[in-house]
């Protein structure tokens, strides 16, 4: 609810401080008196385009505040939240506007300077402004397609929808990003499966590679290898002055003194086991000897298999022992992208899935808007006839894309009100209207429509009454009274008949204070609220019948 509106040198209004109630007001005074301008001053709180025009003549800047109470929860509150600029159970709203003749103009929300674009936001969400102006929010095909939702009470199916529809958005996110890998993931697979083949045929063994180096080391050296087995064979063995020759002559001295002395037995032990040990060590040098062979044909094998280790080994980055268990590594790896491509028939079933439930969903909201669109055509035009506008034609068209393109967060449709206003004029989209006070008594019929589902909270009606007067007058009094049941509405008028049906009324005067001309605006008493009243009914001579008039018009509204 607006409960406050300030202005400060905004055209011909020096100083206006206005503090509002709930239900239906009306500010009413005679034409050019400043009623407008009032309009204006919440038009450009709400982020209004502003020029230095604006601003009274004389000063070098104009101030506008608005206060406004809101719930504790709800779109408004949930939106400033976000912004950081109302805490916790705050449920006051202050938007301030300056206005300067330099250019800087500034705006503030809740004391913090604010950007115009967070106002704009927020002015669909406070207040609709119906005549002249642009904040009518039901000019938006969003807002048209909201209002018959709500109309239809579709917005609990609305919700489960848009879960729906996020999840479907989520898988569908998923399949086309594992679908964006799938040229890459080929390529791997591909590389993968060569390079597990590569090293599976090179069945690389652990000590392989230090094994092959001594061979390929004493197929290089066989020669000198067999010389130095040959001396040192002879030395022990094959000659005349060999070790093992020698060491016989030695056992048999041993074994005649042992013969003689016992205690020399050891000795004998000793010597026979080192003769053992040496001619075990001669055998081994001989058949060591007869394997040194030189074999070019298997060095050049040797070579070739160490050359090969050696590439792995580059190619890999591991050493010839780790180059089994990097095998096993790429072998989980192409087990893995194998299993990717059973994650991507997985997910398409899934989006299949989804998809076809979403299509259900949305077919259902595209029926149930279709009936609440012929229930809400059909209201709405019983108010139109209501305000003597029996030659309107109104029409909400509801087209359904069938295109999966077209499934949205909202369903598949698009929901757009079209007018005629005048017999033989094709339909056009309301947006197109262009009479202010024809606009504003379609706003008022379909706001009347609305009146228990509108979440806009304020209602400022400008030229509602242009080109109307006698019965019509009094019915548009009787739909703005049953608005203010379920919105602040705030209604400029020159009709008494719509005057006199407001719970609160404003009378917006100008005079003329040390030469400049002053706007001020008063909120009226029982007597005042009589003789305003009266006067818009007889003019300048306000008689008695007039006032009793007034009264009894006054008196007729339902308390």
């Amino acid at each position: 609810m607006l409960t406050e509106l300030r202005i400060t040198n905004l055209a011909v209004i020096e100083q206006v401080s206005l503090q509002f109630s709930e239900g239906f007001q009306v500010l009413t005074g005679e034409t050019g008196a400043g009623k407008s301008i009032l309009v204006d001053a919440v038009a450009l709180l709400m982020g209004g385009r502003a020029s230095t025009d604006h601003i009274r003549a004389g000063a070098e800047e104009a101030v506008l505040e608005a206060a406004w109470t809101i719930p504790t929860t709800g779109p408004v509150t949930d939106h400033v939240q976000q912004a950081g600029l109302l805490g916790p159970h705050e449920t006051e709203v202050i938007i301030r506007r300056v206005l300067s003749r330099s250019g800087r103009n500034r705006i503030y929300l809740n004391g913090n300077l604010a950007p115009l674009s967070l106002v704009q936001s927020l002015a669909g969400l406070l207040i609709d402004i119906h005549g002249q102006h642009e904040q009518q929010s039901l000019l938006s095909l969003q807002a048209q397609l909201d209002a018959l939702d709500a109309f239809a009470g579709l917005n609990e199916m609305r919700k489960t929808y848009a879960v729906q529809h996020d999840r479907w958005r989520m898988r569908q996110r998923e399949l086309e990003e594992v679908r964006s890998l799938a040229a890459q993931r080929l390529e791997r697979e591909e590389l993968l499966r060569f390079q597990v083949r590569e090293l599976e045929e090179a069945a690389v063994q652990p000590g392989e590679e230090e094994a092959l180096s001594n061979e390929r080391r004493r197929l290089a050296h066989a020669s000198r290898l067999r010389e130095l087995a040959d001396a040192a064979y002879g030395g022990l063995y094959d000659s005349e002055l060999s070790i093992l020759g020698g060491l016989g002559s030695v056992t048999q001295q041993l074994r005649e003194l042992s013969g003689v002395d016992s205690d020399t037995a050891e000795l004998l032990s000793q010597t026979e086991g080192a003769t053992v040990q040496l001619r075990e060590l001669a055998h081994r040098l001989r058949d060591y000897r007869e394997t040194l062979e030189q074999d070019p044909e298997r060095l050049m094998q040797i070579e070739d298999r160490l050359d090969r280790l050696h590439r792995l080994k580059q190619k890999f980055g591991a050493d010839a022992d780790a180059l089994a268990t990097r095998c096993r590594e790429l072998k989980r790896q192409l087990e893995e992208l194998e299993g990717s491509q059973a994650r991507t028939v997985e997910l398409e079933a899934l989006v299949a899935e989804e998809l076809a439930a979403l299509e259900a969903s949305a077919d259902q909201l595209s029926e149930r808007r279709l009936r609440g669109a012929a229930k809400m055509e059909k209201r709405i035009k019983e108010e139109l006839t209501a305000l003597r506008m029996d030659h309107t034609r109104f029409e909400i068209q509801v087209h359904a894309d069938r295109e999966q393109i077209g499934l949205g967060p909202t369903g598949r449709d698009r929901v757009e009100y079209l007018l005629s206003a005048n017999p033989g004029e094709p339909l056009q989209p309301l947006s197109r209207v262009a009479s202010g006070g024809e606009l504003s008594r379609i706003m008022l019929a379909i706001k009347s429509v609305l009146a228990e589902t509108d979440g806009v909270p304020v209602l400022i009606f400008d030229e509602v009454d242009a080109g109307v007067g006698g019965a019509v007058a009094a019915v548009m009094g009787q739909r703005l009274r049953t608005l203010g049941r379920y919105h602040q509405v705030l209604c400029l008028t020159h009709l008494p008949q719509i005057a006199s049906q407001a719970d609160t009324h404003f009378l917006v005067e100008k005079s003329v204070v040390k030469k400049r001309t002053v706007t001020c605006v008063r909120r009226l008493d029982p007597d005042g609220r009589r003789e305003e009243i009266a006067r818009m009914l007889a003019g300048l001579a306000i008689t008695k019948a007039a006032r009793e008039t007034a009264a009894e018009m006054i008196g007729e509204q339902p308390k």
